[in-house]
């Protein structure tokens, strides 16, 4: 299938999904006029063409992203998107917020792993029936909520150890802390926004109905798409082999 055909068909489907339609002009941020086809009954309405070619230029980023091995956070914690993003990630085992952003998730990575670890030690001592052993009732309870809430914020990051390459939000708006901490550390960040965002916020948008689920789950699963992709063709760099360093020795005279 040529490329002219490939992007005629993304058109038709993004059109199917409603992507198109943008909120109220009186909601509209100034950034985003570049990409409105027009207006209908007082609604943006957004070229899809011109978001066709965005998406084309994400999926690009970020095939090459998952062939050379790097990490892609996904994050959108608005009720309408948490599921689709969740299930997303998981589709291609990336690490995903969908609960709420933590303060200094990533520019305090090493706070955060300290929160993952904890979650991770009550886990084990929950599995081995340790918990019942070492606890009272009542020091269980405490603890088991303690669990729940550490699942709950940290659950989709505890496999982290490093900060990611890429970070996918969907509504930017509605996630500005994440880009706030994503822009602090460079952290490329593709948009996947209305037009109620700012587009100079992000560093690659992709402007669409960010409020309708079937559109979002769209741009999610072409970029999950190029993801496996990239991921299928990613070759692990060989680790070089420890040269054995002999000690030299000085005849006495």
């Amino acid at each position: 299938m040529s490329t002219q055909t490939n992007n005629q068909s993304l058109i038709e489907r993004l059109f199917g999904a409603g992507a198109h339609f943008g909120f109220k002009k009186s909601r509209r941020h100034p950034s985003v006029a570049p990409f409105l086809f027009g207006t209908k009954e007082g609604n943006d309405i957004f070229n899809l063409e011109q978001t066709t070619e965005l998406i084309n230029d994400a999926k690009t980023i970020l095939k090459e992203a998952a062939m050379n091995g790097k990490t892609v956070l996904f994050v959108g914690t608005k009720s309408e998107v948490t599921e689709t993003v969740m299930a997303t990630a998981v589709k291609v085992e990336m690490p995903y917020v969908v609960n709420r952003w933590i303060g200094g998730m990533i520019t305090n990575l090493t706070e955060i792993r300290k929160r993952i670890h904890r979650m991770e030690e009550l886990v084990r001592e929950q599995e081995s029936g340790e918990l019942e052993r070492k606890y009272t009732k009542k020091e269980r309870l405490l603890l088991s909520r303690e669990l729940t809430k550490l699942n709950h914020n940290f659950f989709g990051i505890s496999k982290i150890t490093k900060v990611p390459d890429f970070i996918v939000v969907v509504d930017p708006r509605h996630d500005a802390i994440a880009i706030k901490e994503a822009q602090q550390l460079r952290i490329p960040v593709i948009g996947i926004m209305s037009s109620d965002c700012d587009v100079s916020q992000v560093t690659h948008p992709v402007l669409v109905n960010d409020a309708l689920q079937g559109s979002v789950k769209l741009v999610l699963d072409e970029l999950a798409a190029a993801i496996a992709e990239g991921k299928a063709a990613y070759t692990p760099k060989p680790v070089a082999p420890r040269t054995e360093i002999r000690p030299r020795f000085v005849r006495s005279s």
